[in-house]
């Protein structure tokens, strides 16, 4: 292997599989950006972005140092080091967590069929699924390669936007960050870091590539700004087209109708519905690999995928009968400060009154 594909491994993959976790249906349309940001104007939203950034980055070097100190790469191994006989609690939390996820994901891939090719919403529902379902069968590698060439086309697409924006809007964004006033960001920049930061315990199977503590440590430093960046340049954009884009379900569809370029406007919904599926992608993995581990067996790529289908049919069934908005409004405050309780305050208290180097840490190969 290597030099270079090895520090990549180590140091960019996880944050690579962070973003991909969190970005999601309410990230990549900017619903949850709209949601969160927006309310506190252009230079409070930035504020709360740079928050909800630390937060991440804090939390996900603590998880990813404490993980590799017990030997921990799926979360409920990782949850009975931290929590003892109370690690239930996340497992709860994150069933919930999933079935709202996904059906989130289902209506963003539902609304984007109708929107951009104008069919049922049930068919993009449907590919997603599917989608998911072929990712996850193969395991480790199989989705580390979703991750990697989803975030490839995440990222060069974001910046051909950015680009258009300031092109088309860019003197109505410095008009909106000089004229228009704060508000109270603070606890939009905590819940939104809130639910989003469990992406670190998600990822924990791509971690199996560190080799030391510091690995651990640099590779969740890097994690947060590089999950952050295409949300912040959205939110940049964004401002151009206040008050109006704040209630529109889909922003980014409202944004590429009023910049025109069609065939942009193409790739972008493209490019969200692959974030959907790297997003689905790791959650659902997560659990298979929970399970793979409890089991102390190597899944077959036929279980993998039918666990999956079993998984997503019922979770983004939902997704038909509940609007993209109302679940994002109503779901994720809650489940935010259920994550704070169970997850970041206790991980945060461990650190600081225990010394790791008194956790024993299992022998294990890669």
């Amino acid at each position: 292997m290597s030099v270079a594909r090895d520090r990549f491994r180590r140091f960019l993959l996880p944050g690579l599989a962070f973003k991909a976790v969190i970005i999601g249906g309410g990230y990549a349309t900017g619903r949850e950006i709209a949601e969160f940001f927006l309310p506190a104007g252009p230079w409070g939203g930035l504020a709360a972005m740079l928050l909800a950034t630390a937060i991440w980055t804090l939390v996900a070097a603590v998880t990813f140092h404490f993980a590799w100190r017990i030997g921990a790469r799926d979360y409920r191994h990782f949850f009975q080091a931290l929590l003892g006989r109370f690690w239930i609690a996340f497992e709860l939390a994150y069933a919930v967590f999933i079935v709202l996820i996904l059906a989130v994901f289902g209506a963003a891939a539902g609304a984007i069929a109708a929107a951009t090719f104008g069919l049922p919403p049930l068919v993009g529902t449907l590919a997603l699924m599917l989608g998911i379902v072929a990712c996850v069968a193969f395991g480790n590698a199989g989705v580390e390669r979703v991750f990697v060439w989803v975030s490839v086309l995440l990222y060069f697409t974001y910046a051909i936007f950015f680009v258009l924006l300031l092109a088309g809007v860019g003197d109505r964004i410095a008009t909106a960050f000089a004229t228009l006033p704060s508000a109270g960001w603070m606890s939009g920049g905590i819940t939104y870091a809130g639910y989003n930061v469990i992406g670190a315990v998600i990822v924990l199977p791509v971690t199996r590539h560190f080799r030391k503590g510091s690995d651990a440590v640099i590779a969740g430093m890097i994690a947060g700004p590089l999950a952050m960046l295409p949300a912040l340049l959205f939110f940049v954009g964004m401002t151009a087209f206040l008050p109006d884009i704040a209630g529109a379900v889909l922003p980014s569809d409202y944004m590429l109708v009023r910049l025109g370029h069609p065939a942009f406007h193409i790739l972008f919904q493209l490019m969200i519905f692959a974030a959907l599926l790297e997003s689905g992608t790791g959650a659902v993995h997560a659990i298979n690999e929970r399970v793979a581990r409890t089991r102390g067996v190597a899944l077959t790529p036929l279980f993998r995928a039918l666990a999956a289908l079993a998984l997503l049919v019922p979770c983004m069934l939902i997704a038909e009968r509940v609007g993209l908005v109302a679940l994002i409004a109503s779901g994720y405050r809650a489940l935010a400060w259920a994550l704070i309780l169970i997850y970041v305050l206790p991980l945060l208290a461990i650190v600081a009154f225990r010394r790791l180097r008194a956790v024993p840490r299992p022998l294990e190969t890669v």
